[in-house]
């Protein structure tokens, strides 16, 4: 397993396959702090079409330029009449506002998002969710309640992929993932579970479960563990090419050659 892992991992984990995917959008920022702004936009902002999901947040990040400055220079109310006609499927300009004017609020109380974030991470706990759950409840309690779905609730059970998704962004660093935050190691990283992901973890043999909630989340990120305990996330990119590309079935073949596992 690791064997195929690891050749599907030199074959595909690389910058010139990451469009389209919002996390394009990092590599136009030097400065993690202008880079976390970005990624919390851009991975909030990952449901429905890629297309219009690359649209969506282009038109964010380019109405705020450097997003750092204007959030800590811009006020609640213009940041509200900034994007008053935004629209993403269900997502409204109203809750668009209260997420940036969330994380405003976050930057002047603790200087950074992930200065936040590592407020409520211990490095005891099995993985990084109970701090992304206290993360997303911190952004949810500053906005009101009004970030709605752009911010998943912790109550529910959910397996916060687009949360997870972001910690990827900022944890890891590789061709692809650009990082940023330090502090947080790769080690507690839990697989952000869509579709592509649960099919694999499935196949593997790392989750028979059907539900995509955090409890399948951690089983399939133990199962990566299992062959890479400091970066379970490693091949998260990678394996989700599979799902995305349509020039990648050799490489699907050779996660089915795995005896018993297909």
């Amino acid at each position: 397993m690791a064997e195929a892992l690891e050749g599907i991992y030199r074959r595909l984990n690389r910058r010139g396959l990451v469009h389209p995917d919002p996390l394009e959008f990092l590599y136009n920022y030097d400065d993690p702090l202008d880079r976390e702004i970005a990624g919390l936009v851009a991975s909030s902002l990952a449901l429905g079409r890629v297309g219009q999901i690359l649209r969506s947040v282009s038109l964010v990040l380019d109405r705020t330029g450097p997003p750092r400055s204007f959030l800590l220079r811009t006020r609640p109310g213009a940041i509200e009449s900034a994007f008053r006609d935004f629209r993403h499927r269900f997502i409204s300009g109203e809750g668009l506002s209260s997420m940036l004017i969330a994380a405003k609020r976050i930057l002047g109380k603790h200087g950074s998002l992930g200065m936040f974030f590592l407020s409520g991470f211990e490095a005891a706990h099995e993985n990084a969710l109970p701090a992304l759950a206290a993360f997303a409840a911190g952004i949810r309690g500053e906005s009101g309640g009004r970030a709605g779905s752009l911010v998943p609730d912790p109550e529910a059970g959910s397996a916060m992929k687009r949360l997870c998704l972001f910690l990827r962004w900022m944890v890891r660093r590789d061709e692809v993932d650009p990082g940023g935050w330090d502090g947080v190691p790769p080690s507690k990283l839990v697989v952000p579970l869509d579709v592509h992901m649960h099919r694999i973890g499935r196949i593997l043999g790392f989750t028979r479960r059907s539900a995509a909630d955090a409890r399948t989340a951690c089983e399939i990120t133990r199962g990566f563990a299992a062959v890479a305990p400091d970066d379970p996330v490693k091949y998260d990119f990678s394996l989700t090419r599979l799902g995305i590309r349509d020039d990648c079935g050799d490489l699907m073949d050779m996660l089915c050659a795995i005896p018993g596992r297909c």
